[in-house]
């Protein structure tokens, strides 16, 4: 599976970004697709996921500002980002899990300027 993400760049606090990833294969043969971030010097850490069945898991210091969506296209996962903060600045990449194999795109960055 291939996977590639897009829509990341500049944005100050309390701004907007949306997150695109585009997949070589529908969701509806993955188990589930997420968004994880991982920031300079840190583990790289779960954003938020949605399983085929459409059920969400979003990390805590995301939930009520970060939307985890998804639809048939080409780009079939989506992260709206609202109220984004400086500590969320980081690189976001797309993960899709297919029988208990994790697959990785190249990340996209996202910096919240104070």
């Amino acid at each position: 599976v291939q996977l590639q993400a897009f829509g990341g760049g500049l944005v100050q606090a309390g701004g907007s970004l949306r997150l695109s990833c585009a997949a070589s294969l529908s969701i509806f043969y993955m188990d589930a697709m997420g968004w994880y971030r991982q920031a300079p010097g840190k583990q790289r850490e779960l954003v938020a996921t949605i399983t085929r069945g459409g059920t969400t898991n979003y990390a805590d210091s995301v939930k009520g500002r970060f939307t985890i969506s998804r639809d048939n296209t080409k780009n079939p996962v989506y992260l709206q980002m609202n109220s984004l903060k400086p500590e969320d600045s980081a690189v976001y990449y797309c993960n899709a899990r297919i029988n208990l194999m994790n697959y990785w795109g190249k990340g996209t960055g996202v910096t919240v300027s104070s």
